[in-house]
């Protein structure tokens, strides 16, 4: 298909005359085919879904108030619902997208140490607005070109779940995006009292979360797997002995841990531990982006780096393209994102030895 930003142009030159139409603000979900020579589930399809918004404002400084405004959303989203710690900034003009005036990112690491762009928001000026003739009268009665912006965040996020959190024994969702937050797992389910038991503690937890009992006739053990494979936060197990003493056992899917409770506060600790596994879940990832973050200073430590020590590679830029060329030549890595938070580490450029005008985080990505 072609880009959207040409098809909104287009839609937007028919509809846009006066400053009274401003600002224009569309979101849409559309499936998109690309044509990818290598695909990977969920990162690189040859057709995806994703989420994508199209804006026109009357001025400069509105259309990069949004631009940011949304960069910030996904960020945000990632971080607090997602559990991904991201990096915040701005691609180079030769990573920008083809016709915008800049192009902000959010950068996350994988589990493995590649870099994932995971949301981008662009602003693009006045220039799609002079191509394609999309005017509006100001109200001095004089005709401007808008200012437009567009941003998207697609079903490769799911992708990044899966690599940032999973394991050995399958997804590990945030609490605060997972289908189902607790499963409660009968054991010995046939014995009088015990589905009945968990059925109450369900309507007890359902008024606040996502919850569902097991009651297939699939062993215990079972139950146990399939819910770790499917990321599940929280597991209750719940069998006639546990009824007897007036408790339960709810297992963590991120750590495992074990947890005895009373069945009078069961409700209190599930809040308690959802909330401890999405803020655990985050730090983790946190920590593991931290540590494999490294800062090279010329070409032979990034050379060291990227070739034994998978993750973000921070090094001073001098701006030029040739530099950026080269690295992905000889390094084999790319540029990220130049991020807000700038910092000197150096007063030259890791290629030329130049001096430097940017920190750049640098990396392989999918």
């Amino acid at each position: 298909r072609p880009t959207s930003e040409t098809l909104f142009c287009d839609f937007y030159s028919k509809i846009i005359q006066s400053h009274r139409d401003l600002p224009k603000l569309y979101n849409q979900w559309v499936s998109v085919v690309r044509w990818e020579k290598t695909t990977r589930p969920f990162l690189r399809t040859s057709e995806f879904f994703w989420q994508e918004g199209h804006t026109a404002h009357a001025t400069e400084e509105e259309a990069e108030a949004r631009t940011v405004q949304m960069l910030n959303m996904y960020a945000d989203f990632c971080e607090q619902y997602l559990a991904i710690p991201v990096v915040k900034g701005q691609k180079t003009e030769k990573e920008k997208f083809a016709g915008a005036h800049s192009t902000y990112t959010i950068e996350a690491l994988m589990h493995d140490g590649k870099a994932l762009q995971s949301g981008t928001s662009h602003n693009f000026g006045d220039g799609f607005a002079k191509a394609f003739d999309i005017q509006y009268t100001d109200k001095d009665n004089k005709l401007q070109y808008v200012h437009q912006t567009s941003w998207g965040m697609s079903t490769r996020i799911i992708g990044a779940i899966i690599m940032v959190h999973g394991d050995d024994s399958g997804l590990v969702l945030p609490p605060r995006i997972a289908p189902v937050q607790t499963m409660i797992v009968p054991i010995m389910q046939k014995k009088e009292g015990v589905l009945d038991k968990a059925e109450e503690i369900r309507k007890r937890l359902a008024s606040s979360y996502k919850v569902k009992v097991d009651d297939s006739d699939k062993s215990p053990g079972w139950k146990f797997s399939e819910s770790e494979m499917r990321g599940i936060p929280v597991r209750v197990e719940l069998g006639p002995k546990d009824i007897e003493a007036g408790q339960a056992v709810l297992v963590r899917r991120d750590t495992h841990e074990k947890i005895t409770v009373a069945l009078s506060e069961i409700a209190e600790k599930v809040d308690e531990l959802l909330k401890t596994i999405q803020h655990d879940m985050y730090e983790r990832a946190k920590a593991h982006r931290d540590a494999h973050t490294y800062d090279a200073h010329n070409m032979e430590e990034m050379k060291d780096i990227a070739d034994n020590k998978p993750g973000f590679i921070r090094a001073m830029w001098c701006g030029c393209q040739e530099c950026e060329d080269k690295l992905k030549e000889q390094v084999g890595v790319t540029s990220r994102c130049m991020p807000f938070k700038q910092e000197k580490l150096a007063e030259t450029c890791v290629c030329c030895g130049k001096p430097a005008t940017k920190m750049v985080y640098w990396g392989k990505a999918y």
